[in-house]
């Protein structure tokens, strides 16, 4: 994520966390990427308190997501370790990882119920068996475990956690994921995952094969081109959302919004290839993207 997000100073230490089962990140290892992704982690714009929230979620989900997809040790153990953290934070004791400590601050400030947390845990335990997903609809049922708690837990931040926000936030947070996927085809590919619905590549009439063809085969451009339209639809349908903010939580979801479409820009500008490295806006694209989502929210 872009937006000038860096790691609040706090007085934790960044190395791997004492006692923590091995293959346990640092701090400084997990917030490292958060300058990567798509959208702006925690602009400076939201101030400090609600910059050090965003930045909490962000390093929790980032280290479930270290411990699911990269961690050298035994993944699902790691993974259960995790969810003895949560269940520290709910049962009032003080969790071992820096970054779990600073979580639960944020979890008992904002009211966020332990459910998003375990259920993000959940969708890295699956990623452990799971390489594959059927349809469309199974890959948004895995979304409704992943990114869209991560949305749930943002809009607890923001204090606008209703069940109406909620649905919308999670067809902005579904189309973030499947773009993302679009992305990291190659990566995921080397993981021995593949995030494209085996009914949509039997649709083109593509197999795994082709998605490491260099270069993209036409029917595989043909299927990533649809799948950006997917991903498309689903921020726009989840793009009301932001009507219903106001003030720095309709900054943050409008930032969010406008980088899902920005790298769906960037997508298409690479002719829906997939290349070496993930296609990825340039500054220029991003701030056109947020200036065409603010006027479509007016």
């Amino acid at each position: 994520m872009s937006g000038g997000a860096t790691v609040a100073a706090v007085a934790i230490p960044a190395d791997p966390t004492p006692g923590a089962p091995q293959g346990v990140p640092g701090q400084d290892e997990v917030m490292a990427r958060a300058g990567g992704e798509n959208f702006p982690v925690a602009s400076r714009f939201l101030g400090r308190r609600l910059r050090e929230s965003l930045l909490a979620i962000y390093g929790f989900a980032r280290l479930v997501d270290q411990l699911g997809d990269e961690s050298a040790g035994d993944r699902p153990a790691l993974l259960d370790w995790l969810d003895s953290e949560i269940n520290r934070i709910y049962d009032g004791a003080t969790p071992a990882q820096p970054l779990m400590r600073r979580m639960s601050v944020v979890c008992r400030e904002a009211r966020i119920p332990a459910e998003p947390l375990h259920n993000l845990v959940e969708a890295n335990r699956m990623d452990q068996t799971v390489t594959s997903y059927a349809t469309f609809d199974d890959l948004l049922s895995y979304c409704s475990l992943s990114a869209n708690t991560v949305g749930r837990m943002v809009l607890h931040v923001f204090g606008a956690a209703t069940p109406d926000r909620i649905a919308l936030s999670d067809s902005v947070c579904s189309g973030l994921q499947v773009t993302e996927h679009l992305q990291d085809v190659r990566e995921d590919l080397g993981r021995g995952r593949v995030y494209l619905p085996r009914e949509d590549l039997a649709r083109f009439g593509c197999d795994e094969a082709d998605l490491a063809t260099v270069p993209s085969p036409e029917r595989v451009r043909t299927l990533i081109g649809f799948e950006v339209e997917r991903a498309r639809m689903l921020l726009d349908g989840g793009a009301p959302l932001i009507a219903t903010l106001s003030g720095r939580a309709k900054l943050a979801i409008t930032a969010f919004v406008a980088g899902g479409h920005a790298a769906l820009n960037a997508i298409e500008h690479a002719g829906n290839a997939l290349g070496a490295k993930p296609p990825r806006p340039t500054s220029a694209a991003r701030a056109a993207a947020l200036v065409r989502t603010v006027r479509s929210a007016r």
